[in-house]
């Protein structure tokens, strides 16, 4: 599967968004793809998860768990993991920091794949990989859908031996809110995200 075919699955589900939008990370965007849109098709989503599965370069490694962020991530966890033969788990954030709950666990040696619906600043994905690792695992691989993120996160992966796979490859120009021109222009703000 093409960039070109991810981006118009998206643009066909209508997930391809045009407005004022406060992204997870905080910072504004006039455009946003809106992942539920398109993974709220099984077919889709079975599609576009088992090409990323298919991607994630994972050394030859049995995968014992696949753990994503809630709520945009968990659709795309449990489709990974159908494909890999593990375990779904996900974390949530709680008092603003990422934490597995509900009984989830990682365990001493296991090895992990991250997985996110999309990535902006890499945040979530980022804290995701401190808790494996502070648990002891070990993490084999990071896939998203979407990667909006700047060369610095792929960059930064890379000094950890991560490297970042993707089906979808694409620059959304972002500002801060005190920078925002839409902000500026008057346009409503407008939260899809799930913070």
């Amino acid at each position: 599967m093409t960039e070109r075919e991810v981006l118009e699955i998206f643009q066909k589900s209508g997930a391809l968004l045009s407005g004022h939008f406060r992204l997870s990370s905080g910072l504004h965007s006039s455009e946003y793809l809106q992942c539920a849109l398109v993974l709220q098709y099984p077919d889709l989503a079975g599609k576009l998860c088992n090409q990323l599965a298919s991607r994630l370069e994972l050394r030859g490694s049995k995968i014992d768990a696949v753990i994503s962020p809630a709520i945009g991530g968990i659709i795309v966890g449990q489709e990974v993991a159908k494909v890999l033969g593990c375990r779904a788990i996900f974390c949530e954030r709680e008092e603003g920091k990422m934490k597995l709950r509900r009984g989830f666990e990682i365990r001493k040696e296991e090895r992990v794949v991250v997985v996110e619906d999309v990535i902006t600043t890499g945040g979530s994905v980022k804290e995701i990989v401190e808790i494996v690792q502070g648990m002891g695992g070990k993490v084999e691989g990071i896939g998203v859908i979407v990667d909006r993120s700047k060369p610095s996160f792929s960059d930064e992966l890379a000094t950890l031996n991560l490297p970042l796979n993707s089906l979808l490859r694409i620059d959304i120009e972002t500002y801060s809110p005190e920078e925002c021109p839409i902000c500026k222009k008057g346009i409503p703000l407008q939260k899809p995200g799930s913070k």
